[in-house]
C-alpha cells in the first residue's frame, strides 16, 4: 500500500467536468493498493496519516497533526502508485491489487479516517478524475507498508 500525502490549502476532484469533492486547509491523500495489502496495513497507514505531525505550530515548526488542527482530508484512489518503472519505458502494473480488492481497501481506509471524526471528502473510485490542489509548503510525503 502506498500513500502520497500532500499538505494543502485547498484541493478538489472533478469527474466529467463537475466537481465532486473539495476541501480547504488539510491533507490530500492519494491511495494506491497492491496485491499483498490487507486491512492491517489500512489501519496502520490511516493512523499514521492522521497522526503525522506535518502542520505548523505557532512557531512555524511541523508539530501538529490533522487531528490537532481539525484538518479536512480528501482521499483519491490512484492505482498508478502501484506502477513499476524499473524496466523498460512503460510502467508495469502487475503488483496492483485487483479492482475489487483495491476498492475494498480504499473504502476501509476512508472509514478509518472518517471514524477519527475528521471531515473527509473522496474521489470516485475507478473514475477518470481531475485533481486540483494548492500544495502548502510544498509539503509532500510518501508512506508505504
Amino acid at each position: 500500500m502506498k500513500l502520497v500525502l500532500q499538505r494543502v490549502t485547498s484541493a478538489s476532484v472533478s469527474v466529467g467536468g463537475s466537481t465532486i469533492a473539495d476541501i480547504s486547509r488539510g491533507l490530500l491523500i492519494f491511495f494506491g493498493a497492491e496485491k499483498q495489502d490487507d486491512l492491517d496495513k489500512v489501519q496502520i497507514l490511516a493512523d499514521k496519516a492522521l497522526n503525522l505531525r506535518i502542520f505548523p505550530d505557532d512557531q512555524g515548526k511541523m508539530n501538529l497533526s490533522c487531528l490537532d488542527i481539525s484538518a479536512e482530508v480528501l482521499v483519491v484512489s490512484q492505482f498508478t502508485l502501484a506502477g513499476d518503472c524499473t524496466k523498460g519505458r512503460r510502467p508495469g502494473f502487475d503488483n496492483a491489487a485487483p479492482l475489487n480488492e483495491a476498492e475494498l481497501l480504499y473504502n476501509q481506509f476512508i472509514q478509518k479516517i472518517s471514524a477519527a471524526g475528521i471531515s473527509i471528502a473522496t474521489g470516485q473510485f475507478g473514475a477518470d478524475m481531475q485533481v486540483e490542489l494548492v500544495n502548502d509548503g510544498p509539503v509532500t510525503f510518501i508512506l508505504d507498508r
